[in-house]
């Protein structure tokens, strides 16, 4: 059985979700708070320019460049979708429900964005890749909205069930109960979370999706001068949270109240008896550290990753593809000969291949140049294991067998941009000149601070967090210095170590957990 924990860290400028599996950090997202055009927004936007060659036309919703928006993309129903549309415009808002709308023809699948789209015309599109280095969003006029169990399609008819829920009755309990709530013009994906979900769920958030949709339509008043956002989708961390909350969690730690609160509702709605598991963190030491996460960030996210046994991963980045290169290092067995070491080193570096693609959100060409192997059998036995590993992934992938080069090709779908960490530091005490004050003084200044504390704050119960070389040096020998400060000023100081500081970097806190400024 595999442990299952969610951290969650809220600052004032991004909320950071690190999910763990037995200790192990497997997937690690980041969204600042004032982030614009995320996947799944819906913007009215104006189309700028017609590209014939291309069957495309550049659409300009709001961002510096414009966005991507390709024939194929616009859906069958584009023509139903831009009536409707019309509709509200002259209605001022006041429009039929989609169910007695009458839909037009669809457009030919084989037909040219000409006969379709022209320049100035605002069109209804949604964000399918987010701004990736210097390319604009990337669009669709086939709308979907997603709740948790149902994804809503409107001006289709179509009812899906996802491929992922394997029981062939379940998979027609579903579509037949799907058919009898969902309303005329509106087609429907049955996420795979919707297993074994009972009627009342998944009418009463159909319901909601319905009326999301619709209801944006009142506010329809008059032709638009410039793009706006037409229904935006949850914040990325809803999203996420949407998507990965399920009740198969150990632990979900979060160091915000309002957040915590929202979790543990709905986790209160889908099951009751797990309500338990969100817990608030209340420590002084930054919740990533507390966790350990910190520290794997910086093991796992260079350019050189290690494994098992002296074995290490080089991860390369282009703007075309990235390529993975699994070395051996200085790992030897005894008595193993070359292609059984290689398969072992191979089988392992897998693991760790799937873990970085999640970690690092990496799209697009993935390269892998395994170890060569001579047999097929153990080629086979390689490829297996890629997939097996890779079979928890949520984002669309495929992966290819190994060429006779020893070289795997995998692409995963790219929506947003890479997560990337810098794990190399500036030093921020010299910052960068190479010189910083003595050290030999700094415990002179922490006694300082301390003194300061005692005399004006009149506090006796203190934390103080440093580096772990500084909480090192203040807890060495028998009488460590930190208990002859307490003696000294007659106080209880608690030290603390935070791998994320840097060397001479200090916080002291009172025994509330509430920061003490020495200003």
């Amino acid at each position: 059985m595999v442990n299952k924990d969610l951290i969650i860290d809220v600052s004032d400028s991004e909320v950071s979700l690190a999910l763990l599996e037995d200790k192990q950090l497997i997937e690690l997202n980041k969204e600042k708070r004032n982030v614009k055009f995320s996947v799944g927004d819906i913007y009215l936007g104006k189309v700028k320019k017609i590209m014939p060659g291309l069957n495309a036309a550049f659409i300009n919703v709001g961002y510096e460049r414009d966005a991507f928006l390709h024939y194929l993309d616009l859906g069958a129903q584009f023509r139903t979708q831009h009536k409707y549309y019309g509709a509200a415009l002259q209605k001022q808002g006041k429009v039929l429900p989609v169910h007695k709308f009458k839909p037009e023809p669809d457009i030919d699948k084989d037909g040219k964005i000409t006969d379709v789209l022209v320049t100035g015309q605002t069109v209804i599109v949604q964000i399918t890749k987010e701004p990736i280095s210097t390319k604009g969003p990337r669009l669709a006029s086939e709308i979907s909205l997603a709740g948790r169990n149902l994804v809503l399609m409107p001006y289709s008819d179509k009812v899906s069930i996802s491929s992922k829920i394997e029981s062939i009755e379940e998979k027609n309990r579903l579509k037949a109960l799907v058919q009898s709530i969902k309303p005329r013009n509106y087609g429907v994906i049955v996420r795979t979370v919707a297993e074994g979900q009972k009627v009342a769920v998944l009418d009463a958030e159909l319901r909601e999706l319905v009326l999301k949709w619709e209801s944006a339509f009142t506010s329809v008043k008059k032709e638009i001068k410039s793009p706006k956002l037409f229904i935006g989708e949850m914040n990325r961390t809803s999203t996420i949270l949407r998507d990965m909350l399920n009740v198969t969690f150990n632990s979900i730690h979060i160091n915000e109240t309002t957040l915590a609160e929202d979790i543990r509702t709905y986790i209160r709605e889908i099951a009751p008896e797990k309500e338990k598991i969100v817990k608030l963190y209340n420590g002084t030491l930054p919740i990533f550290d507390h966790f350990g996460i910190n520290k794997q960030i910086k093991g796992l996210f260079g350019k050189t990753v290690s494994f098992k046994h002296g074995a290490y991963l080089i991860i390369e980045h282009t703007e075309a593809l990235h390529v993975i290169d699994v070395n051996s290092g200085n790992r030897s067995r005894s008595g193993n000969d070359q292609e059984s070491n290689a398969l072992e080193v191979n089988m392992e570096a897998a693991t760790e291949i799937a873990r970085q693609l999640r970690l690092r959100d990496m799209g697009g060409i993935i390269v892998v140049d395994f170890i060569d192997m001579q047999s097929q059998e153990n080629k086979q036995q390689l490829y297996d294991k890629v997939k097996d590993v890779m079979a928890g992934d949520r984002t669309k992938h495929n992966i290819l067998p190994l060429t006779k080069f020893g070289l795997m090709q995998i692409t995963r779908q790219r929506v947003r941009p890479e997560m990337n960490i810098i794990t190399n530091e500036k030093c921020p005490s010299c910052q960068g000149t190479g010189e910083t004050k003595p050290t030999i003084l700094f415990t002179d200044e922490l006694e300082s601070g301390l003194s300061f504390i005692v005399d004006k704050i009149k506090t006796r119960k203190l934390i103080l967090n440093v580096h772990p070389f500084v909480a090192s040096f203040l807890n060495k020998g028998l009488f460590p210095l930190y208990r002859k400060w307490n003696f000294k000023y007659k106080i209880s100081l608690k030290i603390q170590a935070v791998t994320s500081y840097h060397m001479l970097e200090y916080h002291f806190y009172d025994h509330f957990n509430n920061e003490i400024d020495l200003a």
